[in-house]
């Protein structure tokens, strides 16, 4: 029915599997914060990190052009969505930019490791570490860089939770989804 449309208005759009997972990872970060803070409280979101997992699970799964596109979309689609939902934004305008570079970096470097994983799904540990070792050395460098260093520790140091279950969690569905995907050629 989409490509009828684009025809029809003779839009030249190329829709692909990997475009659509984007697109739902991307909803999932924007959608996961707004869940964990209406569960748990604002502090949630600090803590557990809920729109990281999307992304590294983008980076890892799709290769790393598609975990910049969504580590930079999550943050920009969770704002929107959250000020238009709550008219309170998610991540505060303060901190987006922050969030962007963050996400970008973690899809990046976990989309490194994305046709090695496709091989050996168990390189999804080190590359979810690699991922957030990056990804916080930039929040870090960016919270110096603008004369908040304590911040930047702060901020990592109280997201130590989400970190260490992300670590689990996201090579976990990585594996299960490497063998339903082996199961279905047997």
């Amino acid at each position: 029915m989409l490509e009828n449309v684009l025809r029809r208005y003779n839009l030249k759009v190329k829709i692909t599997v990997k475009s659509v997972i984007s697109l739902g990872l991307t909803l999932a970060a924007a959608f996961l914060p707004l869940l964990v803070h209406a569960s748990i409280g604002t502090v949630g979101g600090a803590t557990w990190l809920p729109m990281y997992l999307p992304v590294l699970l983008g980076g890892c799964l799709l290769g790393g052009f598609y975990g910049v596109a969504i580590g930079i979309a999550s943050p920009i689609a969770s704002y929107l969505i959250s000020l238009a939902i709550l008219g309170l934004p998610m991540p505060i305008a303060e901190k987006l930019p922050y969030m962007i570079m963050e996400l970008s970096v973690f899809g990046i470097v976990s989309g490194l490791f994305a046709k090695s994983i496709s091989k050996k799904p168990l390189l999804a540990f080190p590359a979810v570490i690699c991922a957030q070792c990056a990804g916080r050395v930039i929040n870090l460098i960016l919270n110096i860089f603008m004369g908040q260093a304590s911040l930047g520790l702060a901020v990592i140091q109280k997201g130590l939770p989400g970190l260490y279950a992300q670590v689990i969690i996201v090579p976990l569905i990585i594996i299960a989804l490497a063998k339903s995907i082996k199961y279905d050629k047997d």
